[in-house]
């Protein structure tokens, strides 16, 4: 007995709902899928999942919910209809959406007697099962540590805490993040690569730095809880002289400067809220203010 695996359901077989689909059926979960084209089911009813014939059939099937299809439009398409079967059953939602609409969709959840856990997926399809792989949960806590062994069949299952909305708002921050890295990343490149130096040249040196980073990101979210940004490091002052060399190497060779022009703009905002002999941390304050408050 002590190898059985939950029985779960996935509803939405995309590709990243039939990846966790793949894997759980890979990991010796029972699995139930339904997809509004039934075709889509076939690769896995295939490997051994059960086709469902109705969403009532797939949310009555197992105790355990996975939802993961367009937006919330489609999951509330998908399960209004059959919300009375929801009663005493875990929803796992991993939809995309915004802070908000996993509220509601907790309170849609919560008022239909089902437990609710909203999920974002910090990989890409070929990464759901990878350990190292986070999904990033919120709602309830007693869900999560219920389902927690299937959960981890998909990748490192982190809860974030009661509130729902927070697994979709870490979403938004982290993609953020990406993004200006990476972008960061591209400007240096193209920027080296200007003197013929390759990508895969720059890069390992890049990585090394990024490494270096997180250290000064570690030291600044003390300082960011506290308020106090002590410039003992380098100072916002310092940070705005250095730049101005990105700004003119870039230039003089024809580097599109949009990214450095705005962070110095923000440097220049923070220094002129006073904080110009302060950490590079206390941009978070003109961040807060929003645009144009400085």
């Amino acid at each position: 007995m002590g190898t059985e695996r939950s029985a779960v359901t996935v509803i939405g077989l995309g590709q990243m709902g039939s990846a966790l689909a793949a894997t759980l059926l890979e990991r010796g979960h029972p699995t139930t899928v339904w997809n509004r084209s039934a075709r889509k089911a076939q690769p896995l009813v295939e490997r051994g999942a059960r086709r469902a014939a109705t969403p009532e059939e797939a949310v009555a099937a197992s105790p355990l919910v996975i939802v993961c299809v367009l937006d919330h439009d489609a999951l509330h398409a998908t399960l209004d209809p059959v919300a009375g079967s929801l009663a005493g059953k875990a929803l796992v939602n991993l939809t995309s959406g915004s802070p908000e609409q996993a509220q509601e969709a907790e309170a849609w959840a919560r008022s239909h007697s089902a437990g609710y856990l909203d999920g974002a997926i910090m990989t890409t399809p070929p990464g759901v099962g990878s350990p190292e792989m986070m999904f990033l949960y919120s709602g309830s806590h007693t869900v999560f540590e219920t389902h927690r062994p299937t959960l981890a069949a998909l990748g490192d299952p982190l809860h974030l805490g009661a509130e729902p909305g927070l697994a979709s708002l870490y979403d938004a921050a982290l993609l953020g993040l990406m993004w200006s890295t990476m972008t960061g990343w591209l400007h240096g490149t193209a920027l080296v690569g200007a003197e013929k130096t390759e990508a895969t040249a720059f890069t390992p040196v890049a990585i090394r730095w990024l490494s270096a980073v997180t250290g000064f990101l570690t030291t600044y979210a003390a300082q960011v809880d506290a308020g106090h940004y002590p410039g003992d490091d380098a100072t916002v002052d310092v940070q705005i002289a250095a730049i101005d060399h990105l700004l003119h190497a870039a230039a003089a060779r024809g580097i599109d400067n949009a990214l450095p022009e705005l962070l110095k703009a923000t440097m220049e905002r923070t220094r002129d809220l006073g904080h110009g002999s302060d950490s590079y941390a206390s941009v978070i304050e003109v961040l807060k203010k929003g645009a144009g408050s400085a």
